[in-house]
């Protein structure tokens, strides 16, 4: 990098860092994945005009802000997060008119937008990429990617030893402008995603300058894709043996969590401060608040080795918010679900960030069917499972999410309590990784079927033209019409959680939580006026009434000074 900047700053838990006192310290954000929320011109793909016409529901449900997955001009080799223009909008989902349409009827509705930044690699038809080729060995352009010669008397293997992500070497040859073998490229992820050097300053120049454009279009964040591997180690060193399954960032490595991105993101934060807060008048279902357009926030996907050094992203020169993939792959255990409660809350704490709760996402197995099946399966599932019990689990995990200090991520159906589709016959998967020998199984279709809108119709209200992934039978009874209004359905559940938590000042803000006594298999902690508990065991347990009941996953009914807590079932009680 050539810009240094001042060595970032730590906090200690008396401070109250600037960068935590926004709206985004106990928001709940709603993830879109685009092609998969609804389709608004009947072509059988999900798109903005689609996201545009649900936004009401959005605003009905109670979120704070919507993320949107990516949907930038791309060949769509790994469902957009390979772009070929970061500048414009892929004609599947529509123009950057409807964009900004968009982001103007949010904002009406008082919901901000996030949208994905995909800083790591680009498409391989990024125009940058395709002139390096063209141009052959000695490009300027190639210094903006990972070219290098091969090793062998011929250049004929791959540099080093990395992995992709995907599976297989994370290098391709390329062929030179005439015809021969020349060099290899980087990528950690499918070959169509080459790695940007993010070494050459002209990479960091038009990254900022991408930020500059979407945030003068009106957005309210970024949530930035691979935030953990911008930086290389120096040299590219071999890695030697490993765990694949470490690539993910659970274990250090070369190419995952090197101190330079910190540098980077120092840097994209002075740009974000630049924009000040503005205020201007919401529209007729914004309560006569005033709609603030300020506080724009990073958002990091950083898979590393251990909470604490997540914290690192979000100190208070930096980041805002970092996903805490920790707490989504936890068991449905009390044990260990009060352990990544409490290292979560302890690392975020000295820096002054809000610590993030997700439970599901367009890459991982849905919650609901991730509690379904025994634990230790990971977060790629292939069966169904136990759906009542998954469902019932999925419930009540997710009263413990939004009981917890800190914003919680939502990702689209889950409040439906969608399960993954597990039987998607091969021949429709567009998972890229599902078609490699090895690397990840591949199997992230199931959770990014279409949404059901409604409870009948070619595609249960999705679009008029079918949808691009198959839906199973019986999907319209778990569709926004078939719940709406329906007392004790997963819908009315999210929406008086939601309601109750931005209502309540006991939830959602704050840092930290009291634990009390608990028998075994239960959690129970008190906020201020507030009390949740949870019951992870798969029987009844008697327990202390703890006040007024404000809200359950589960029916009880209160015996005097005692209630049963059903299996799987959390109460929130105020006190």
């Amino acid at each position: 990098m050539t810009q240094h900047l001042a060595a970032p700053s730590t906090g200690t838990s008396g401070d109250a860092p600037a960068h935590q006192t926004g709206w985004w310290q106990d928001a709940v954000i709603y993830q879109v994945y685009p092609r998969s929320f609804a389709d608004g011109n009947g072509d059988g793909m999900g798109d903005l005009a689609g996201v545009r016409g649900r936004l009401p529901y959005l605003k009905d449900l109670g979120v704070d802000a919507v993320w949107l997955s990516p949907f930038y001009a791309s060949p769509q080799a790994d469902a957009g997060y390979d772009v070929a223009d970061y500048r414009t909008i892929d004609p599947m989902f529509g123009t950057l008119l409807d964009a900004d349409a968009l982001i103007r009827d949010a904002h009406d509705l008082g919901l901000r937008i996030i949208v994905d930044l995909v800083p790591n690699h680009s498409s391989d038809r990024h125009e940058w990429f395709r002139r390096a080729l063209a141009e052959g060995p000695g490009s300027a352009l190639r210094e903006r990617y990972h070219f290098r010669p091969g090793k062998g008397a011929d250049g004929e293997l791959p540099p080093n030893d990395w992995e992709s992500i995907f599976g297989g070497p994370a290098w391709t040859r390329t062929t030179d402008p005439d015809g021969t073998p020349g060099d290899w490229y980087l990528h950690l992820f499918a070959p169509e995603q080459p790695d940007f050097n993010w070494e050459h300053p002209a990479v960091a120049d038009e990254f900022r300058s991408i930020l500059r454009f979407w945030l003068d279009m009106g957005v309210d964040g970024f949530r930035v894709d691979v935030a953990h591997g911008l930086v290389k180690a120096a040299g590219l060193p071999d890695l030697g043996s490993h765990d694949q399954l470490k690539l993910l960032g659970n274990d250090v490595m070369p190419f995952f969590d090197q101190d330079g991105v910190h540098e980077i993101y120092r840097s994209w934060r002075i740009i974000l401060d630049e924009y000040p807060e503005k205020k201007g008048p919401g529209g007729p279902s914004s309560e006569g608040r005033w709609w603030a357009t300020g506080g724009r926030i990073l958002v990091a996907e950083a898979w590393t080795p251990t909470v604490e050094r997540t914290a690192n992203y979000v100190r208070p020169d930096e980041m805002h918010q970092a996903f805490n993939f920790q707490y989504l792959s936890t068991a449905w255990d009390a044990a260990e679900l009060r352990k990544v409660i409490d290292t979560s809350l302890d690392a975020m704490r000295p820096v002054g960030a809000p610590t993030t709760w997700v439970l599901s996402n367009h890459d991982v197995t849905r919650h609901t069917t991730r509690f379904a099946n025994p634990p230790g399966l990971g977060t790629q599932i292939r069966t169904a499972g136990d759906r009542d019990l998954g469902l019932r689990r999925a419930r009540a995990a997710t009263l413990l999410m939004l009981a917890l200090p800190g914003s919680a991520y939502v990702y689209q159906g889950e409040e439906l309590g969608l399960p993954d589709v597990t039987d998607l016959p091969d021949e429709v998967r567009q998972d890229p990784s599902f078609f490699r020998a090895e690397g990840q199984d591949g199997f992230r279709d199931g959770c990014r079927v279409p949404i059901p809108w409604t409870r009948d119709g070619s595609s249960y209200g999705f679009g008029d033209g079918g949808s691009w992934l198959p839906q199973p039978e019986g999907w319209g009874e778990l569709s926004v019409q078939a719940q709406t209004g329906e007392e004790g359905s997963t819908l009315e559940l999210y929406r008086s959680a939601i309601a109750a938590r931005r209502a309540h000042p006991g939830l959602g803000a704050g840092a930290s939580v009291e634990w009390l006594g608990a028998p075994e298999g239960l959690l129970i902690f008190a906020r201020p006026g507030f009390v949740c508990t949870v019951n992870t065991t798969g029987r009844p347990v008697r327990i202390p009434v703890r006040g007024n009941v404000l809200l359950s996953s589960s029916p009880v009914v209160t015996d005097g000074a005692e209630i049963e807590l059903p299996a799987d079932t959390t109460v929130w009680w105020t006190v």
